[in-house]
């Protein structure tokens, strides 16, 4: 109500909507009124010009010129808005329904609708009403045709944003169907522009329906709309002109009512703005998780083995993530940390079976809860996947619909998986809000996204997370674009969930101070591959890490005794290009005690002596902190060697 009484207090946008509900009345009231008027011939008033009784004239049957104008509203704009419709329903059912169907039916068609486009507007509508013979219904067909692929093109450009998007991902995830994924999730995140759109074509419909009309391909005697009277009319234009004048005002002014109203609706939504920070509150930090002793891989709640994804590009392939291995044991918070472009998320979103369209993935062995997902029928996958898999995505504001409230949204879990009425549903939902700490539930439950803070849009992620009783949660960086304060409560809230439930989790960071202070061991992530395999308390002692890499990480944390008059130390040097063939350690290039071998053969990771796995061809443990930090030194053959005996 709030927004539709900005709308009405910017002057043009009050005046569209005042002329569009005149035309609204008229198509409604006007041939119930003067329908039995405006059809009466009277043979002693023939083509008479304005008068009284007749202030536009008559026409050659005597019939009140402005009479039969009002009237024609009905079938004029009942044209205009059924040819919009004809256009909108199959411009949405091509454009925007194939952003649910997969990548080979949008490329299918985005052909149709490039072929479609290729044909002149005005050819595709005369070559139907040809076939079809001159009347009213062809051209409306006519016009719906040539409105398709431009609603078309809309909605596929609009649709192709949400498809890529993490809320559709979860919706894939949880078994939503393709049809609510297109009503529920896709249709009410293009409709502003889509609205838009359609206004304005009701007005353009309009004065290609009368163009046709007075072509005479259009509507046919005795039926008439404002283009028939305007061809009417036309032989009498010098004896009579203001027959033309009704008709061709009506015209004129429903354009510029449509169009206009489409401008201001346009203008209002660009400038009228969303979004309130709300109050949230504190939660109390717990202390660290003591690291428990690991389990061996038959008692793992996931293993995965030789995992690799890859993602076609214009050089070849890209493999962003190569022979990724490791195990995670119920119960076990497990971190994974790395720079930029390391591959975290990308082995993550593939382990949860929600990789970007196009990608490629591939493993030796991908074991979850007992279950060979390898093995799994595709249907089957999604069903335990979506209920024993919890995802909370990096960014929360894009993460949830911004179309649906947050209670909905929750809702869809108990609702699609364990069945549950509305009703029920609902209840979980606002209980799930109440476990993560989010003050007054069921009015927030009632809230869309941007009426959270960025805190707490990330604890009802969690609370989704959660809803279904997942025996893992994948967090991909919880904590990004969060201040410190909320950090702070979102990790101990996600630690608090873990405990309570007994659920495992995987918590991606760039980070390592974050994983520090929540899990029990870290994957190192480098160039793709898990570089080390650590328990977390060796972090306080960086001497006792193995890769030069992890150790490199670990040193470049500040601490209380951090001399502030320096520089922040950091690792020199660039990740690799891995669009680029990848031979050797990535990190070579950026290591002081690479040798040739570290250049040539890529090392697999092993088990060692601090009881985790390290990929590294010299391992450094026990040695004294030196060279790491700082430009990189290349060094080669002997003088590795020598080196490396120096700093031993």
């Amino acid at each position: 109500m709030r927004s539709i009484l900005t709308f009405l207090r910017n002057p043009l946008g009050a005046i569209s909507t005042v002329m569009v509900l005149v035309l609204v009345f008229l198509a409604l009231f006007a041939p119930e009124i003067w329908g039995a008027q405006a059809n009466q011939t009277d043979t002693s008033a023939l083509l008479q010009g304005p008068s009284a009784a007749h202030p536009l004239g008559t026409d050659g049957l005597g019939r009140d010129l402005l009479l039969r104008t009002l009237v024609a509203a009905r079938l004029s704009l009942g044209m205009a808005l059924i040819a919009t419709v004809i256009g909108l329903v199959f411009g949405l059912l091509l454009g925007a329904l194939p952003s649910v169907l997969g990548p080979r039916v949008q490329r299918l068609f985005s052909s149709v609708i490039s072929t479609w486009l290729a044909f002149p507007v005005l050819l595709v509508a005369m070559l139907t009403v040809i076939l079809l013979g001159p009347s009213s219904s062809s051209a409306v067909i006519a016009l719906g045709l040539t409105m398709v692929p431009s609603f078309a093109r809309l909605a596929q450009t609009l649709s192709s944003r949400v498809g890529g998007s993490e809320y559709l991902a979860a919706a894939r995830m949880m078994g939503v169907s393709r049809g609510r994924q297109f009503t529920r999730y896709v249709l009410p995140n293009i409709a502003e522009p889509i609205i838009v759109n359609v206004t304005l074509s009701i007005g353009g419909g309009l004065l290609a329906l009368s163009s046709l009309s007075f072509l005479g391909v259009g509507v046919q005697p005795p039926d008439y709309d404002w283009g028939r009277m305007l061809s009417e009319a036309f032989d009498q234009v010098y004896t009579n002109p203001t027959a033309v004048v009704g008709p061709g005002v009506a015209v004129v002014f429903a354009g510029v009512a449509f169009g206009t109203l489409g401008e201001s609706l346009a203008a209002h939504l660009r400038s009228h703005g969303k979004g309130s920070v709300l109050s949230r509150r504190k939660l109390g930090s717990a202390p660290r998780v003591e690291a428990r002793e690991r389990v061996a891989d038959d008692d793992a709640l996931l293993v995965v083995d030789g995992l690799s994804v890859s993602f076609p590009s214009p050089s070849g392939w890209v493999r962003p993530v190569q022979d990724v291995s490791f195990s995670v044991a119920p119960g076990e918070i497990v971190g994974v940390v790395g720079e930029s472009g390391s591959g975290k998320s990308v082995a993550l979103m593939a382990v949860a079976q929600l990789s970007a369209a196009g990608a490629a993935v591939t493993a030796q062995e991908l074991r979850f809860d007992g279950d060979d997902v390898l093995d799994l029928p595709p249907a089957v996958m999604k069903k335990r996947l979506g209920t024993k898999i919890g995802v909370v995505f990096q960014d929360s504001l894009t993460a949830l619909n911004p179309a649906l409230r947050v209670g909905t949204q929750l809702a869809e879990i108990p609702r699609f998986h364990a069945r549950d009425a509305r009703g029920a549903a609902h209840q979980k939902a606002v209980a799930a809000l109440k476990d993560v700490a989010i003050d007054e539930p069921e009015r927030r439950s009632r809230q869309f996204p941007h009426e959270y803070s960025g805190g707490m849009r990330q604890r009802a992620l969690i609370a989704m997370s959660q809803i279904g009783k997942p025996r893992l949660i994948i967090a991909d960086e919880p904590t990004t674009a969060l201040d410190v304060t909320v950090q702070q409560r979102v990790l101990a809230l996600l630690r608090r969930e873990c405990e309570q439930t007994g659920a495992a989790a995987i918590v991606v960071s760039h980070d390592i101070a974050v994983l520090a202070e929540l899990c029990q061991r870290i994957l190192v992530m480098y160039a793709g591959r898990i570089v080390e395999d650590v328990d977390v308390r060796l972090l306080a002692t960086p001497e006792k890490l193995a890769h030069p890499y992890t150790r490199a990480l670990a040193e470049s944390l500040p601490d209380l005794d951090t001399d502030r008059t320096q520089p922040l130390a950091t690792i020199p040097g660039e990740p690799p290009d891995l669009s680029l063939p990848l031979v050797g350690c990535g990190f070579a290039p950026r290591c002081p005690f690479a040798t040739e071998q570290c250049r040539a053969v890529t090392p697999e990771p092993v088990a060692h002596g601090h009881g985790g796995r390290v990929a590294c061809w010299h391992p450094q443990d026990g040695v004294p902190i030196e060279g790491i930090l700082g430009e990189p030194v290349v060094l080669t053959g002997s003088q590795t060697t020598q080196t490396t005996q120096e700093v031993r």
